[in-house]
Parts: C-alpha cells; sequence; structure tokens
C-alpha cells in the first residue's frame, strides 16, 4: 500500500468505509485483530491492511497482547496524537480551548475571562483564534466550537444567542479563516447538545437528556447513541417550558417560563440580597457557583431555599420531558451539576409524582467542562468519519 498514507481516498469507497469501521471500532478501547474482523464484519485477512494503513497515518499503535491460553493475540489502540481534536467553547464570560487526542485524552487546555458580549463577534474570533493557536501542537483533524444558543449545526451558523447579543453569526467560517483550515473542517453546535454528546460517549446511557444550566438553560437528547436535532436543529431548547402560570414574564413574551427561575442570574437573586458579592460578575459563573454552593453547605437558609425552589421548577419542567421523550436517565450540567447534592432530591419528588417518572436523575461526572469535551468528540468525529483526511491535511 505504498502512498496511500498520502492521498486523500473518495470517502464513499468501500476500502475507506472500512478503515472507518475499524478506527470508530477502537473508539471504544483496544481490539485484537480478531476481534476487529468480528466487530466490523470484515474478513480477518483484510484487517492487517488495514491497520497498517491506519498505522502508516498516525492514527493506531500496538497496545500489547491479550492474554489468554494458546498463541497470544496481540492488540492495537487508537493513537492520534499527530492529528489533534481541537475543542473550543464560547460562554458569556469565558473562552476556552481544548485540545485531546483521538481516544478524547486531554493533551492541552487553556481558557480565558471575556466578556465576550462586550467584545463583540470579530474581537471574540480572534481571541479564540489566539487561545487555539496556544494548545495546538499542529494542524486540527477537526474543529468544533460549543456556543450557548440556537444553532443551525447544518450550516454552522449561530443563529441566535441571547447571552452574547450575537445573531446569524457564521461562526465556522470567521474560525476557518483565522486558523487556517477548512471551513467544512469546523462544526459549530449548542453547549447543552454538546453536552450530551458528552455523556453519551461516556457511558452515561444511550437513551439520555441533558439539562444544562448557567446563563440559560438549554437541553440535549440523545436516543440510541445518536443526538436528535429536529427539524431545524433547535430540539432541546427547555427553557420556556411553563413552571409557574403566575410568574415573572420571559424574554420570548410568556409567563412563568423555566428560563425566568433556572438561569443564573435568577437563581443568584433569590439566594442573596442586591449588593450581595455573590452577585459580583468578575467572580465568574464558576466563582458564583461556588460560593452558592459554600452557603448552601454552611447552612444558609435563604441561599438554601433558592437551591431547593430551584431543583422543584427543574422537576416541574422535566415531568413534562420525561412524559415526552422518555429517557433512561436525567443528567444534570452545568451549573446544575455542581448544585446536583441539593438539586436531585426534589427533581425525583417532582417526577415521583408522575404516571412516567420513573428517569434516573444523575449530576454530570464532566461538570462545566462537558460541552467542551463533547465538542471534541465532534471535532474527532471527522476524522473518524473519513480516516484518509488527517495525513494530507496536516502535510499541507
Amino acid at each position: 500500500m505504498a502512498g496511500t498514507g498520502t492521498r486523500r481516498a473518495d470517502p464513499a469507497s468501500p476500502r475507506t468505509a472500512n478503515l472507518a469501521a475499524v478506527l470508530r471500532a477502537l473508539r471504544a478501547g483496544p481490539l485484537s485483530r480478531t476481534q476487529l474482523a468480528a466487530r466490523c464484519g470484515l474478513a480477518k485477512s483484510a484487517v492487517p491492511g488495514l491497520l497498517t494503513e491506519l498505522a502508516e497515518r498516525g492514527l493506531v499503535r500496538p497496545a500489547g497482547v491479550l492474554p489468554g491460553n494458546g498463541r497470544p493475540s496481540r492488540l492495537v489502540e487508537l493513537d492520534g496524537e499527530g492529528v489533534p481534536a481541537l475543542a473550543l467553547s464560547i460562554e458569556a464570560d469565558r473562552l476556552s480551548a481544548v485540545v485531546t487526542d483521538l481516544s478524547g485524552r486531554v493533551l492541552a487546555e487553556h481558557a480565558e475571562t471575556v466578556d465576550v458580549a462586550a467584545a463583540g463577534l470579530q474581537r471574540s474570533m480572534d481571541e479564540l483564534a489566539h487561545l487555539a493557536r496556544r494548545v495546538l501542537p499542529g494542524p486540527p483533524a477537526g474543529v468544533a466550537v460549543s456556543v450557548p444558543g440556537l444553532v443551525d449545526s447544518a450550516a454552522a451558523v449561530l443563529r441566535f444567542a441571547p447571552a452574547l447579543r450575537w445573531r446569524d453569526a457564521e461562526i465556522a467560517g470567521l474560525m476557518a479563516a483565522r486558523l487556517d483550515v477548512p471551513v467544512d473542517a469546523v462544526a459549530v453546535d449548542n453547549e447543552a447538545t454538546l453536552g450530551a454528546l458528552a455523556e453519551a460517549a461516556a457511558g452515561t446511557g444511550s437513551e439520555l437528556f441533558y439539562l444544562s444550566g448557567g446563563t440559560a438553560v438549554g437541553g440535549g437528547f440523545v436516543s440510541g447513541g445518536t443526538i436528535l436535532r429536529g427539524a431545524r436543529g433547535f430540539a432541546g431548547e427547555v427553557g420556556h417550558i411553563a413552571v409557574d402560570p403566575s410568574g415573572e414574564r420571559c424574554a420570548c413574551g410568556r409567563t412563568g417560563c423555566l428560563e425566568t427561575k433556572a438561569n443564573l442570574a435568577a437563581v443568584l437573586r433569590a439566594a442573596a440580597a442586591p449588593g450581595d458579592p455573590l452577585h459580583d460578575p468578575a467572580l465568574g459563573v464558576e466563582g458564583r457557583v461556588s460560593q452558592l454552593k459554600d452557603r448552601v453547605r454552611h447552612g444558609d437558609q435563604r441561599a438554601a431555599t433558592a437551591v431547593h425552589e430551584l431543583g422543584v421548577a427543574l422537576g416541574v419542567a422535566l415531568s413534562t420531558v420525561v412524559d415526552v421523550l422518555d429517557p433512561d436517565v436525567v443528567v444534570l450540567g452545568g451549573s446544575f451539576a455542581e448544585l446536583g447534592d441539593w438539586l436531585v432530591e426534589p427533581i425525583r419528588v417532582e417526577l415521583a409524582a408522575r404516571p412516567l417518572g420513573h428517569a434516573r436523575v444523575v449530576p454530570s461526572a464532566l461538570g462545566l467542562r462537558a460541552p467542551l469535551r463533547g465538542a471534541a468528540h465532534l471535532a474527532a468525529e471527522r476524522l473518524f468519519a473519513n480516516p484518509t483526511l488527517g495525513r494530507e491535511e496536516a502535510s499541507g
């Protein structure tokens, strides 16, 4: 197969499909050639040649032997350090960049506190590209950007992000130009959708609903291991489920939406008086959530009541989600994950009062980093779909 490592194959060719099948099988962990043949539905004789090509492309490497009686089987695992996946995150007060190898192992990461709305779109893209260049060891296999808003993922356009005050932002094109990568190498997705993807990849469940909390409230649904996006890609926007008909008027024009009770600003207003240090924006989302946790932990009654009421509101909204989608597990992400010790029980009580309230409720083990991990998974997906991309673009 001399020379195959330097050409990009037709993505629809049978050989490219077989390379992709082998690479995807190894995503779950090291396998022997016999195991790969069985999992991919390939003839045993076809596997060595495919592994040789993948190794030449720097995508797989030896991983010892499979213990057992008789002749030992040699194991192979993902490599991919030379074709990193780049995950980027835009939040209202923070820009982040993470590089992983194909197995999802973090190779480098960096974040900066930025008032993104004040900085504006172009300057924020400049800062994000600067972060990316700080962590990248070489040309990425793919790039994925996590954003807090409505995303047309097919067009890679952020349609609306209230927390950023951005509309119709062509994130993929802006980032591709700054990083000098093909525009089709850049994916853009909603942070809650990526959080759900990260949880599914981590094995939390194949039928799960991920509920993300922070400056806004969003959700993502995974069924059969696949993200369900809806007709326009906006599925999971649960922030406007009505939970209190006599509550506050929402920015959407309706009354008592979950967003009015569960976004971080609303929770902090309920937890502390105006002027309290808990409202200091300089602390960022993580700092304020950390302080809120400390207050609840140390018996601050106002803070504890605010978090309990948040749990009740989430439970009311999630009862509708569970009735409609029937997930096995509901994962609390973002700031909700950080407050999970006090949110899970009131949510369970609300769900238990409904006929279909059987779903498990768990805080995300990935915490505030779940969207970035999901973005890394999505960025790597480009190479898993077509393993012939990496070497050509890296050498270019």
